[in-house]
């Protein structure tokens, strides 16, 4: 019976768990829905809710395709360059539903457990655009499992409705650059460290104060010793 009920954990015939909660780290019933949302203790994914706030969804904004694109590029960078500062970003995501549970939700998969720990921590206590950011660790594992199949290929017709991931993707060249700017940043810290540790093993070999005095003295005497005459 356990081994059924953990094959069926967070799939639709879970009747416990939500299986929307369980993929996608939000459902559209909230605190009402009939199922659990288990959140996690610890997790390599967090989520900040509602942050993205896209201008083509402000009717008061009238913006082109390539001025909405520059726009959501810059803030993009904005969050990847902080977000990196915890640790090493294995994926980011921003969601472009409409949805109140998913609208401007922004997921990042970190390296490590610790770090989405640590970002979490720091986030909950710091603002974007003059309002406070909620941040929680997120269940989520694996993104191609919460995005929406139909929406990559334009066939989604519940729109930005829908209760899986559409997600907004920045120019390619931003996306390259960023992920490759991390990479040459965590190859500098660990020559870094690697230098560190090279300077503190030589550093423990070498004898410091009275020993390197004695040292000295016990080379003279040698060096005394190996030129008397026999």
């Amino acid at each position: 019976m356990a081994e059924y009920l953990a094959s069926i954990y967070g799939t639709e015939k879970d009747k416990v768990n939500c299986s929307f909660y369980f993929k996608i780290g939000a459902c559209r019933h909230g605190d009402r829905c009939s199922r659990k949302h288990v959140k996690p203790t610890f997790s390599q994914t967090l989520l900040i809710a509602n942050m993205y706030k896209n201008p083509a969804h402000d009717p008061n904004f009238h913006l082109t395709e390539n001025q909405l694109q520059e726009d959501f590029d810059l803030f993009y960078e904005d969050v990847f360059m902080e977000l990196a500062k915890f640790g090493e970003v294995e994926e980011m995501v921003v969601c472009d539903n409409v949805g109140d549970h998913l609208v401007g939700n922004v997921y990042c998969q970190f390296r490590l457990e610790e770090s989405a720990g640590n970002a979490v921590e720091s986030l909950n206590n710091r603002f974007y655009a003059g309002r406070p950011l909620y941040a929680e660790l997120s269940p989520v594992t694996d993104f191609r499992e919460a995005c929406c199949r139909q929406h990559e290929i334009a066939e989604c017709n519940r729109g930005g409705f829908c209760n899986f991931m559409h997600l907004k993707h920045p120019t390619r060249a931003l996306r390259q650059e960023l992920y490759e700017g991390q990479r040459m940043d965590i190859r500098e810290k660990r020559k870094e460290e690697m230098r560190h540790e090279d300077e503190e093993r030589r550093g423990k070999r070498q004898p410091h104060g009275d020993e390197r005095e004695y040292s000295d003295y016990k080379r003279e005497r040698r060096d005394s010793h190996d030129r008397r005459d026999y």
